[in-house]
């Protein structure tokens, strides 16, 4: 495989991000302009892709895709400014995991219903099984303006790629932005058959944690050796185009 430059990969990545700021458009997940998905950019000093802030989801371009750093200040001219005080959760992911390159959070009615709940998400159904043991919680402190908030938020995470915010929503992280958007959508689905299964009387049917196991283990490897996050992707890119036409 020939390794892209570093301009190339920058395009490459306005492209992606942009097509999953659609794509959470056309799942109906979005927050009207609020919220955020970030990817890091190519090179040895920090950078992140992020919405501008006062757009719709589906105003977002590759070209009008903003460039900041890890304290969502500005790099560089546009006629758009982001949300400095909305980058803090991202910011503080981003500067200390390595390994998340892209991260994404979202208030769907079904996330942050879960958020609202003490025992929080489901690991007996078929989605939250996968999310066994990658998943931390944070306890709500109000609106995530704060710099002091980060290293909480942190701790909270742990090592983990998802984030449940109490009160709030969910945060998840990954090495891209395919398998971010797979890993959101995992989140949604999981928490879309709580809630469903929550509506029906009677206990639900509780998995052994060797099963959750072997879930994540092998959740985990289809995306890493099938590539499924980068052909669930692009199925995903497909379908949004044959509904809306192309996106940009």
């Amino acid at each position: 495989m020939v390794k892209r430059s570093e301009r190339d990969e920058e395009h490459h990545l306005r492209s992606e991000l942009a097509l999953f700021y659609r794509l959470v458009d056309f799942l109906g997940w979005t927050e009207m302009i609020f919220n955020h998905i970030s990817v890091r950019l190519p090179g040895v000093e920090k950078r992140y892709l992020v919405n501008p802030f006062g757009l719709n989801y589906n105003e977002v371009t590759p070209d009008n895709l903003l460039t900041v750093d890890v304290t969502g200040h500005l790099i560089g001219d546009s006629n758009y400014k982001p949300n400095p005080a909305g980058f803090a959760l991202h910011g503080a992911i981003h500067a200390a995991r390595e390994d998340l390159h892209c991260v994404a959070h979202a208030h769907t009615t079904a996330m942050s219903a879960v958020a609202q709940k003490k025992d929080g998400l489901s690991h007996d159904n078929f989605y939250g099984a996968q999310l066994a043991g990658r998943t931390g919680y944070h306890t709500f402190e109000g609106i995530t303006l704060f710099d002091d908030e980060r290293e909480r938020m942190l701790a909270s995470l742990g090592n983990g790629d998802v984030l449940i915010l109490r009160n709030h929503g969910v945060a998840v992280g990954a090495a891209d932005v395919p398998r971010t958007f797979m890993l959101l959508w995992t989140v949604q689905r999981a928490c879309e058959i709580q809630c469903q299964a929550g509506m029906i009387p009677g206990p639900d049917s509780a998995l052994p944690d060797a099963v959750r196991a072997q879930c994540v283990s092998n959740s985990k490897r289809l995306i890493e050796e099938a590539e499924f996050a980068r052909l669930f992707f692009d199925a995903a890119i497909r379908r949004m185009s044959a509904v809306k036409g192309k996106p940009f």
